[in-house]
């Protein structure tokens, strides 16, 4: 979880300023508001964690390949469960965000064992998908927690405990299925079939 920590968290965290930013329109850019303020303070995380494509290459040589894939596998059995919970407390939120988990999880799957099967004897193949899979991984792993929280908030709501905190909960967990979590399609295509591309300019290219 470190480099997801690390890299994922710091990654996001410009994603999220810069639509800090843009909410507020041309505003966005005045000093006053201090939105722009965040979006600079948040440019330099991803540096001082060590730079992301340090953290994805941990998370696929020391976290991924050094074990077989086990760790994460094992995560994704664990993933699985939350979708059965997910399942057998039915109503439509439920439904459709263990629909999307699924879909996420298989996209990790396949790309771990991408990882197992490739790591030796085509390193290069693995690395060039290091920062995607980084992505993929972390964007699985938020969905997977805020798909707990929806588990935890509709038991809760059952009861009339805080109710209006609890719908914002189970909002926010199918929002992020729905809308960030399909990204992981595209993150497994780019690691299991984009190095060819990544590796296709020689050094002195660059």
């Amino acid at each position: 979880m470190v480099p997801l920590v690390q890299g994922y968290s710091t990654e996001m965290s410009q994603e999220v300023t810069s639509l800090g930013v843009q909410v507020h329109g041309g505003m966005g850019f005045i000093e006053e508001t201090g939105a722009a303020q965040y979006y600079r303070d948040a440019r330099i995380l991803t540096i001082y964690e060590g730079t992301t494509a340090i953290q994805a290459n941990d998370l696929v040589g020391r976290k991924t390949a050094r074990d077989g894939g086990q760790q994460a596998l094992a995560l994704a059995a664990r993933i699985e469960v939350t979708e059965r919970e997910l399942r057998e407390q039915g109503g439509d939120n439920a439904q459709a965000t263990a629909q999307c988990l699924g879909a996420a999880r298989k996209a990790f799957v396949d790309a771990v064992e991408f990882i197992v099967a490739q790591s030796k004897t085509n390193p290069n193949a693995v690395y060039a998908g290091s920062v995607p899979y980084l992505m993929l991984a972390g964007n699985l792993m938020a969905g997977w927690q805020l798909s707990r929280a929806l588990l935890a908030a509709e038991k809760q709501l059952a009861t009339g405990n805080e109710a209006a905190f609890m719908q914002a909960k189970i909002a926010v967990a199918r929002f992020y299925a729905e809308h960030i979590l399909p990204r992981t399609a595209s993150l497994r295509e780019a690691i299991v079939h984009g190095a060819d591309s990544v590796t296709a300019l020689a050094l002195e290219a660059f």
